[in-house]
């Protein structure tokens, strides 16, 4: 996406600016528009249809900015035709790097899902297949490996190992070697778990409260989260929310 960027700078500034070129949209719309010239001859309605005969969102929008884009620039620049080739095939590489990874997503989604403990870790709010799958990747998917939670949190790093010397005790801090991607799979679940579960929204809002910043309230919520998630999978179990307590009782 980068060297498709640069490409497109040299010849074609304007749209350069105006697509985000991280969406498919913008990235279809480059193998069949590179110049302002070739935007300006075929006109906003007819760049919407190729688009949506090619099944591409919000088909309207980047017409427009294309043409908007194209009536800036009336320059054509030497080399032209042949960077708007080499565009053409830089768009179509991110294009098939896409289904790639969409393609490699399936596969892990698909072996993930053949694993025992899947249901169960699906069933936790804010994990999915990819956390999931990195989760299993990880541990292994045997709890029994490690013996507790605590052990585990140590594994991921969101447990303090100690650092005492001599007479100094209680000295805590995160251990130096640790599993990196357990511990972006936890953070990115906690993360995830804000948007639909309560228990979560709770606990994260308590930390925020006792004066911890947005990261430190996720790697603690990490960390709870991880110890529901080792006790889930010990007893096979999936995750039930808890009722709310109502002041009567």
């Amino acid at each position: 996406i980068n060297r498709l960027r640069a490409q497109l700078l040299e010849i074609f500034p304007a749209l350069e600016r105006d697509l985000e070129l991280t969406n498919k949209g913008p990235i279809v719309l480059l193998t069949g528009y590179q110049t302002p010239a070739a935007i300006r001859r075929s006109g906003a309605k007819r760049i919407e249809t190729w688009l949506r005969n090619r099944k591409v969102r919000c088909a309207a929008a980047i017409a427009k900015s294309a043409v908007e884009a194209a009536e800036a620039q009336h320059t054509a620049l030497p080399g032209e035709k042949l960077a708007a080739v080499m565009v053409v095939r830089l768009a179509k590489g991110v294009m098939a790097l896409d289904e790639e990874i969409a393609e490699i997503d399936a596969l892990i989604e698909g072996r993930f899902r053949e694993h025992p403990h899947a249901e169960v870790i699906l069933s936790l709010p804010g994990m999915g297949n990819q956390t999931g799958a990195a989760f299993i990747a990880a541990t292994g998917g045997d709890m029994d490996t490690f013996g507790s939670a605590d052990r585990l949190a140590g594994y991921a790093g969101l447990a303090p190992a100690p650092r005492d010397s001599g007479r100094v005790s209680g000295n805590l801090r995160r251990p130096r070697r640790f599993h990196r991607g357990l511990l972006n799979a936890m953070y990115l679940s906690a993360l995830s778990s804000l948007k639909s579960c309560p228990a979560s929204k709770t606990y994260y809002a308590r930390k925020r409260a006792e004066g911890k910043g947005h990261k430190q309230a996720l790697l603690a919520l990490a960390r709870r989260r991880l110890n529901v998630l080792w006790a889930m999978m010990r007893d096979g179990a999936c995750y039930q929310a808890a009722p709310p307590v109502t002041a009567a009782a």
